[in-house]
Parts: C-alpha cells; sequence; structure tokens
C-alpha cells in the first residue's frame, strides 16, 4: 500500500480523498491555487504545495506541475478526484512515464471511454445497446445538421468530452440548430479543451440511470448497482438516490450486466459510472448507452450507503494492486440513500451561480465523509469565499433509511436544519423538490423540475406575520445586547413607559411590497408564563400594513402614500440571543432562528425559510435614487461576447450579452426597448457582480 499521496484536486473531493487515506494511515499532499490558499483541503492533509493562479488552467490544470510535486513531496500516486484532470489521458499516460501511480483506469481505457463518439462504437461492437444518434468525425455544421434532421427532432448535441452537464444543448426545430451548436461548442472548448460534438436523439420522458462499476487488475468486475440521477438542471443533476425506484430485480441484473460488459470492453481498472438513457414508453423502460465516467463519481456516496463499502478505499486499493475486496455474490443492497447537492445559485433567476461569503454556514447532526444517516461530505466551512472559478456547490448532504419513505423524511429534516446565509442557495429549492407529487411518488424524468415549476419556483412558505414578528424580534435582541444587562427600566429596547403605552413603528420590504409594522405593549412590557416554558416573553400587540400607492387627483401629478391592514394581533417573543426566538402568533408556538446581512433578515423555521427587509432608516439619508439606462451584469464571469455593437436598436428581451460563469454561458437580455450607446467592456474581460456591461438611450 501507498505510504503518500498527492490529491490533485480541490474542495469537498480532495477533502473526502484525504479522510479516507488518513484512516488507512496513508499521508496526504494537497495542492492549491491563489483563490485556495485558506482552503479546507489545504488544513485537512498533511502536507500542501502552492500550484498557480486562480483560474483552473493557472493551477489545477497543470498537470506537468502537478506531477512534478508529487514526485519532489516522495508521493507515490496522485489521486485525481472529479473534474480537472480526472479523465484526461495524457495526465493518467505522462503519471505513468514518471514513474507515479495514476489512482484510476488506464490512459487507454480514458481515451476509449472519455470520447463520446468512440465509446458508443466500442459499445455498440460489445452488444450494448445504443440510442440514435450520429457519433462521428465529421464536424462540419452543414452536415451535422443534416444528420439532426434525418434522425428527427428534438435532438441533443453533446460535446464528446463533455461530463458534469455541460456542453449539451437541446435543439427543438432544424432553425435553431446552428445558433445552439456554437455555443455548445464554445462551452467545450472552455470547459474541456476539445469542441468535438455528436448527436443523439432527445428520449422521450427519460430517466438517468447509472450503474457504479469496479476493476481490478486481476481480472475481477462487480457493480455496486445503479443511481437514479434523473432530477436536473440545466443537464446538471440535483438530486441522486440509489437504488432507483421502479427498477426490479430482472432490470437490475441486465444494466449490471451491460455496464460490466462495458467495463470489460476496455479493461477497465478502478472505479468508474456507466451512465444510460431510459425511456419510459407505454409502462417498459428501456435501456441505451449514454456514457462512461473513468472516475469516482460526485454521487458516489449513496452507493456507499447501500452497499456498505468505501470507495475511495476500494480505489486504493485497487490502485496499490490489490484485488477486488468482494465479488458480485456478496454485494447487497441495504436501504434507500438519497443525495442532495447543496449550490451557491439562484434557482428563481435561472439558476444563476452565486459567489459570496458563507456568514452562516450551520449543519444538522451528522457524519462527514462516513457512511451514516446523515452524511455532509463539504470543502468549506464558515466564513469561506464561494469564488467565480470553481463549480457551484458548496456541500452534499446524504441521508440513509430502510425506506425510501423514511429517506425522504430524513432529508427534508436535515434540510430544515441546514441554515446558510451570505449568498443565494437551493437549499430551499431541495425542500421543495422532495415535496412534489412527482419526486415523492417517484415519477421520476428528467424534465421533472420544468413539469413541477408552479410548486418549485418563486415560492413563499413562511406567513408575513412570521417574517415580521422574527425581523422585530432579532432588532430589538440585538439593541438588548448592545445596551448589555442594564437594569434601568429607561434603557429597555421594550420602551418602558410610566403612563402610557408605547408604540415602535418598523418599514419593512418583502416580496417588493413595502409594508409598515407597528408594535405596541400593553399591561406590563414583560412577563413570565409557566404555560410557555417559563421563558421571560415580551407582549405585545402586531398591526402589519401594506403601503398602497394612490393618487389625490385626476392629474396624477400628486401620489400619496395609503396603507392596508393585512395583519392585527396579540404576539410575544423571547430570544435567546440575536438569532434563536420563540415567538407566539395568534395562540401558535413557533421556533424561529434568523442572521442579518446588511438589512436582509434571513428567518428559518421547520416550515421553511425566507427573507425580509428591515429598513434603516439613517441609513438610506442623503441617497441618490435616479435611475440609470444601463445593463449590469447579475453575476461575477467572464463576457464571451457582445450580441450588438454601439448604435443598434434594441427591443425588451432581445439577446445583448454572454456572460461565462463558472464554466456555463449565460445570455443577458435587454431590460428596455432603446438604442446601445457604449459598451463598457469587451470580449475576454472578466467582471463582476453589478457591472455595468453596457449603455442603452430610450429611442426618443
Amino acid at each position: 500500500m501507498f505510504s503518500k499521496i498527492l490529491i490533485a484536486n480541490r474542495g469537498e473531493i480532495a477533502c473526502r480523498v484525504a479522510a479516507t487515506a488518513k484512516r488507512m494511515g496513508i499521508r496526504t499532499v494537497a495542492v492549491y491555487s491563489d483563490a485556495d490558499r485558506e482552503a479546507k483541503h489545504v488544513a485537512v492533509c498533511d502536507e500542501a504545495v502552492y500550484l498557480g493562479g486562480s483560474a483552473p488552467k493557472d493551477s489545477y490544470l497543470k498537470g506537468d506541475a502537478i506531477i512534478a510535486i508529487a514526485k519532489k513531496t516522495g508521493a507515490q500516486a496522485i489521486h485525481p478526484g472529479y473534474g480537472f484532470l480526472s479523465e484526461n489521458a495524457d495526465f493518467a499516460q505522462a503519471c505513468q512515464d514518471a514513474g507515479l501511480v495514476f489512482i484510476g483506469p488506464s490512459a487507454a481505457a480514458i481515451r476509449a471511454m472519455g470520447g463520446k463518439s468512440e465509446s458508443k462504437r466500442l459499445m455498440e461492437a460489445a452488444g450494448v445497446p445504443l440510442i440514435p444518434g450520429y457519433h462521428g468525425d465529421n464536424q462540419n455544421a452543414e452536415f451535422l445538421q443534416q444528420q439532426a434532421d434525418s434522425i428527427g427532432y428534438p435532438v441533443l448535441i453533446k460535446a464528446s468530452a463533455g461530463g458534469g452537464g455541460k456542453g449539451m444543448r437541446i435543439v427543438e426545430q432544424s432553425s435553431d440548430f446552428v445558433d445552439l451548436l456554437d455555443s455548445c461548442r464554445r462551452e467545450a472548448i472552455t470547459s474541456f479543451g476539445n469542441d468535438q460534438v455528436l448527436i443523439e436523439k432527445y428520449a422521450l420522458k427519460p430517466r438517468h440511470i447509472e450503474i457504479q462499476v469496479f476493476g481490478d487488475t486481476h481480472g475481477n468486475y462487480v457493480h455496486l448497482f445503479e443511481r437514479d440521477c434523473s432530477v436536473q438542471r440545466r443537464h446538471q443533476k440535483v438530486l441522486e438516490e440509489a437504488p432507483a425506484p421502479g427498477v426490479d430485480a430482472a432490470m437490475r441484473e441486465a444494466m449490471g450486466t451491460a455496464a460490466i460488459e462495458a467495463a470489460r470492453a476496455v479493461n477497465y481498472v478502478g472505479a468508474g459510472t456507466v451512465e444510460f438513457i431510459v425511456e419510459q414508453r407505454e409502462g417498459a423502460m428501456n435501456f441505451y448507452f449514454m456514457e462512461m465516467n473513468t472516475r469516482l463519481q460526485v454521487e458516489h456516496p449513496v452507493s456507499e450507503a447501500i452497499s456498505g463499502v468505501d470507495l475511495v478505499e476500494w480505489q486504493l486499493l485497487v490502485a496499490a494492486g490489490q484485488p477486488l475486496p468482494k465479488q458480485q455474490n456478496e454485494l447487497v443492497i441495504n436501504g434507500h440513500a438519497i443525495e442532495a447537492r447543496i449550490c451557491a445559485e439562484n434557482p428563481d433567476n435561472g439558476f444563476l451561480p452565486a459567489t459570496g461569503t458563507l456568514f452562516t454556514y450551520q449543519k444538522p447532526e451528522h457524519s462527514t465523509f462516513n457512511i451514516a444517516d446523515v452524511r455532509i461530505d463539504d470543502g468549506v466551512r464558515e466564513g469561506d469565499v464561494i469564488s467565480p472559478f470553481y463549480d457551484s456547490m458548496i456541500a452534499k448532504l446524504i441521508v440513509h433509511a430502510p425506506t425510501r419513505e423514511q429517506a425522504l423524511a430524513k432529508l427534508d429534516r436535515a434540510l430544515a436544519q441546514t441554515r446558510i446565509v451570505g449568498l443565494p442557495n437551493n437549499v430551499a429549492f431541495l425542500r421543495y423538490i422532495l415535496n412534489t407529487e412527482s419526486f415523492s411518488r417517484a415519477n421520476l424524468d428528467t424534465a421533472l423540475i420544468e413539469r413541477e415549476a408552479d410548486e418549485l419556483f418563486n415560492q413563499h412558505r413562511l406567513d408575513l406575520s412570521t417574517l415580521v414578528v422574527t425581523a422585530i424580534t432579532q432588532q430589538l435582541a440585538r439593541e438588548s445586547a448592545r445596551q448589555g444587562q442594564d437594569t434601568d427600566p429607561f434603557s429597555k429596547p421594550t420602551g418602558f413607559r410610566a403612563y402610557s403605552n408605547y408604540t415602535r413603528s418598523f418599514s419593512l420590504i418583502y416580496d417588493e411590497q413595502a409594508y409598515q409594522a407597528r408594535l405596541s405593549n400593553w399591561h406590563n412590557a414583560d412577563y413570565t408564563n409557566s404555560k410557555k416554558g417559563g421563558d421571560t416573553l415580551s407582549r405585545f400587540t402586531l398591526i402589519i400594513e401594506k403601503e398602497i400607492a394612490s393618487t389625490e387627483d385626476n392629474s396624477n401629478a400628486n401620489v400619496a402614500a395609503q396603507t392596508e391592514t393585512v395583519y392585527e394581533g396579540e404576539v410575544s417573543y423571547a430570544s435567546s440571543d440575536a438569532h434563536n426566538h420563540t415567538l407566539w402568533l395568534d395562540g401558535a408556538r413557533i421556533n424561529a432562528q434568523s442572521w442579518t446581512s446588511n438589512e436582509t433578515v434571513y428567518v428559518f423555521t421547520d416550515s421553511g425559510r425566507d427573507e425580509i427587509t428591515l429598513i434603516d432608516i439613517m441609513a438610506h439619508v442623503g441617497e441618490d435614487s435616479a435611475a440609470v439606462g444601463s445593463l449590469k451584469s447579475p453575476m461575477p464571469g467572464q463576457v464571451v461576447a457582445f450580441k450588438v455593437a454601439v448604435g443598434d436598436s434594441v427591443n425588451k428581451g432581445e439577446p445583448l450579452a454572454v456572460i461565462e460563469a463558472m464554466k456555463i454561458e449565460h445570455t443577458i437580455s435587454a431590460p428596455t426597448d432603446g438604442v446601445v450607446a457604449e459598451l463598457l467592456f469587451a470580449a475576454g474581460d472578466l467582471v463582476a457582480d453589478g457591472d455595468e456591461l453596457l449603455r442603452i438611450d430610450s429611442e426618443s
């Protein structure tokens, strides 16, 4: 067995590999970029060596530098993780040439399976079912469009060297083919350095089901059952589970046998995943080979949970020349596991990736990188920065239970206990998916998110009164903390008055609507009630009014703000600190947590999470609210192209610019009609979130 390995990766997977290596008594060497100097994976490894700049091409894609570091530090093998160089055949070969073990398949196997076109030809020869398509070398755009026309729409354009959902475009009609082909090729070059594509028929109601396979140097092969990865957005996985619902023993055996034959066809060694598209037609499920990922998958923990196998340990054993620890008849399925990918992104804004600081990052009780009922694999800590240079995933939350129904309940509970503040994220969105009828009843296909859009996007699961009371409660708790434990009644933020009631007003914004809240005390401001747990509660009357703009005369010249009462009731609260609150609204007790970033209050309860703005009036004194006719970048990234020039007339909704962020292209559209007055950046320039990309003048 190895005494030291280098981990040629970052983030969660680097930490994952290091955890198993440490348990096996193997020392680890981390490499890091400028952006990752203080990263978690640097801290958990035994050694760490600087690699280069923040961009992957300047660091984690520098194979020669990584090999040199491995030799200098005395590492005997290199674990590539997933992404970056994990499926780079030249790098695998270079490791071997340098006398290092590449913890993965041979360069020949990576080449055979890494090119989607070549792999499909191999699978056809091996008798593995294939979906109709063109997988050849002729990359002429006109020829490819002819092939798509003959296959019949919709078709899928896929980067031949692609993976991870990148370099894929669905084409619904022939007239869109060329533009989508160009976009796919640009993304493929950026992500993989290869713009060759293939064309496939887009299957009806497709499911994405994959088989985890393993091979060793002694000719042994096993599969560790299947995973369903059908729940996707933009061809990237969101939720994965094992075993796949609805797959019976006969289908499992057929898919497992096909996957092993696929691995055997290229003398595969190590961990790999054979991915199938499963078409659901008239009650039957037919599977077709899609691709083989010649590496460990992001979703491998669900296979570990149901099989009881540490797949990274198996990788290290096999790479060291040892046989597989188990044969096929020794592997059995135990229970059900589901993984949720927690990402820095905004689901309500087209899943735009987000960057920022994890000001708050709290997790439920869990295990880390170990098989457990609740497991969290991550490569970040509270206070870390999510940068624009790498993937947007923050963590993976994995649960395991005897049945799927129990696993669903456990995952929902664990997500409800996850608190992230500082940047947009998909934790609430993941809970919405779990509670859809489609997912809960295992009515799965890759269009589930689009089909359930009404239940998933722009949701508000907390009452306005809960948000308002929590925001005010946190504000008062913070004021109390600032004032200390002063017993002087005149110093209390609850507003002690000797002879009159106390009323305090608050201005808030929720869902782009302005509200006024008035909190009034009555009787004694503070009291103790044993029926409510003996807590010292503050008791008030709350009135929430919605601001309504109305005109006072027919000229519309004078506009006055009017209000409409939307809530009035008695409320009580107690706060153990600025973040933890017990609320009583309309006789119901609510346990809430809250954190504030700028003026936004993020509220969490078991029912869900939401946010509301509590306005600090003094912070806005003197602000200039004049609007500017400009188009701003909604995210940090790199300008790929402008689709307009100075002087062009544009219509609202017309594509104006393409921004690449986290290896994905995003098209930015015109917010209004007008004429392009100025382009403020050029193709290739880096932009920050909120940077003005161009200015638009009205046509008048």
